[in-house]
């Protein structure tokens, strides 16, 4: 028993001196790993500042890329020595916190390499050429003195036509659809140089003669951006792209962009036994909906057709063209009040969020969306963006206004707002890894805004029958998202096919239908971040509710997932079900 004792016990000692000097050496990585952040994160900005300007570090404002090939070595050189960097660590020795520092990273880094090299979106899309959202940022930002961002301005100012020169240069065989965009915002932002800087220049202390040197360059500006869109107009174009991306293209686009636990083809499938479980659903609620809504009119042989009727009718009641912005601002503190008092997550109260009309140069893609401050200039406002219908057709405006119900119209709220998109940035930036911030995962932004709008309801938020149909009609709206854009670039889908998959298999209204075809034929895979997040959300919950029985809280899952920053879901997993 002695001898057996005394082995044990060294055994024991062994063991634990092994385990301390496993610890020593993790540290130690640690130490190493975050130092090479650091690095790595300002080396980045260097070579990006617009994006580190929207991130707010605001460090080279004065400095616009020139998009050519010499930039573009500069990328890829870049690449290459952070790759050979990240060869020193084993990633087993970090934190798991930083093992996902690492792997976002490391899929950063690849990615940029498939975008230059496989993907050469920078070819055929003209529109990734636009300097006004960045020039429009410097002037409405808040971080520093009108004369500080005025100088910044002006320094930028003065390489915006050798930009344009650069992008004539690149752009061969581009799509249709994209020229076509990059047309429209260029000019519509083009006013970033006119009105918008007269004002702030007249309001400012700078000297008139550093005023009219900046007006000087604005106009050379402008002038370079009215150009641009006429070479896009005038240019011969035989050949165009098609803008579907293919399925090799499209799949490995998926992986770097979404980061999931599935692929492409397992998310489509997914979604499509989803979409059958909805309508199921949402027939029961149609059906027990009928005569309050159709009265005594015989109801229609066909499921989707009864539950179609039942949407057309709920879908009258809606706001106006001219509230519309107006009831959005009217929700948002609503919205806060219902959080708080179901106690369902903190909400920072002194975050701003600004409802605003949506820029110019934004216009386009989507109808409503949230511009948020980045970690460096977290107290910063947020914008909602509302897209405006001025100009629109009465049948166009009535047709928006249907899809956009006034039970609808909060479930959009909820998803960019409370406790969706505003509430989680807040989040993200308060993340201690600064990695997990400025490499978000757009599956778990928009995940998380579409986890949100089920929560709410979950909770008990305006309960009713029509609102729960309206809910499914628009959780349907994330599901067909996926369907769509996977079946387009990938399966060549029509266009007549895509708008009877909207409008008789979502029932979405004409105008939500024909925007979103536009949508889809000038983005690729981002359409799949919402019903791939979600779906990968929920099924963490349900598994950390069997695991965890009677102790799991709700509030306390909301506000540990979300203090890991945009991580993607799956390494945010790994992190929640982690033990250290």
């Amino acid at each position: 028993m002695k001898k057996i004792f005394v082995t044990i016990l060294a055994f024991t000692l062994l063991f634990s001196c092994n385990k301390s000097t496993k610890t020593n050496e993790s540290k130690a990585s640690d130490k190493k790993f975050d130092q090479y952040k650091e690095g790595f994160v300002t080396s980045l900005w260097q070579l990006n500042p617009d994006w580190a300007s929207s991130q707010g570090y605001h460090k080279f404002d004065s400095i616009l890329v020139i998009p050519d090939g010499a930039q573009q070595k500069k990328e890829l050189d870049f690449v290459k020595a952070q790759l050979d960097s990240l060869q020193q660590f084993e990633i087993e020795d970090l934190s798991d916190n930083n093992k996902t520092d690492f792997r976002m990273i490391k899929n950063q880094l690849e990615s940029t390499v498939f975008s230059i090299k496989e993907l050469k979106s920078w070819q055929w899309n003209p529109s990734e050429y636009n300097v006004c959202g960045s020039f429009s940022e410097i002037l409405n930002g808040k971080y520093a003195s009108e004369e500080v961002r005025l100088r910044a301005f002006g320094a930028k100012l003065s390489a915006v036509p050798a930009y344009y020169e650069a992008a004539k240069k690149n752009i061969k065989n581009p799509t249709v659809e994209h020229t076509a965009l990059a047309i429209a915002q260029n000019l519509g932002g083009s006013s970033v140089f006119e009105g918008e800087l007269n004002d702030i220049l007249a309001k400012s202390k700078l000297s008139d003669v550093e005023k009219k040197q900046i007006q000087e360059k604005a106009k050379l500006a402008k002038k370079a951006i009215t150009d641009y869109a006429a070479w896009l107009e005038k240019t011969p174009n035989k050949t165009p792209r098609s803008f579907r991306l293919g399925t090799e293209l499209y799949a490995k686009k998926f992986d770097f962009n979404i980061q999931s636990g599935y692929s492409a083809d397992e998310i489509f499938k997914i979604a499509t036994e989803h979409k059958k479980d909805l309508h199921e659903k949402m027939f029961v609620l149609a059906d027990k909906l009928w005569s309050k809504y159709k009265g005594n009119e015989p109801k229609p042989a066909e499921k989707l057709d009864l539950i179609k009727q039942v949407i057309d009718k709920i879908s009258l009641k809606h706001t106006t063209p001219e509230k519309f912005q107006s009831e959005i601002e009217k929700q948002i503190p609503e919205l806060t009040a219902y959080v708080k008092a179901k106690d369902l997550l903190y909400i920072d109260p002194s975050k701003p969020l600004v409802v605003r009309k949506e820029p110019a140069y934004m216009a386009g893609v989507a109808g409503a969306s949230i511009s948020a401050p980045g970690p460096y200039d977290k107290n910063a406002n947020t914008y909602y963006n509302v897209g405006s219908m001025a100009g629109w057709t009465a049948e166009n405006s009535e047709s928006y206004l249907r899809e956009y119900n006034d039970y609808i119209l909060q479930i959009l709220n909820i998803h960019e707002a409370i406790p969706g998109h505003y509430t989680q940035l807040v989040y993200s930036n308060q993340s201690p890894s600064i990695i997990k911030s400025i490499l978000g995962n757009g599956a778990m932004v928009e995940g998380w805004a579409v986890y949100a709008e089920l929560m709410m309801l979950e909770s008990g938020y305006k309960n009713s029958d029509e609102m729960w149909l309206m809910y499914y009609k628009w959780n349907l709206r994330t599901t067909c998202n996926t369907i769509l854009d996977y079946s387009v670039h990938t399966k060549n889908m029509s266009k007549e096919a895509a708008i009877d998959l909207l409008t008789k298999e979502a029932f979405q209204q004409q105008a939500e239908a024909d925007g979103k075809w536009k949508r889809v034929t000038l983005s690729q895979v981002q359409l799949c971040s919402y019903f791939t997040g979600y779906t990968e959300i929920f099924n963490l919950r349900e598994e950390l509710k069997k695991q965890q029985g009677d102790q799991f809280k709700l509030k306390e899952f909301h506000e540990k997932f979300l203090s890991f920053g945009s991580a993607p879901v799956k390494y945010i997993k790994e992190l929640m079900l982690s033990k250290e």
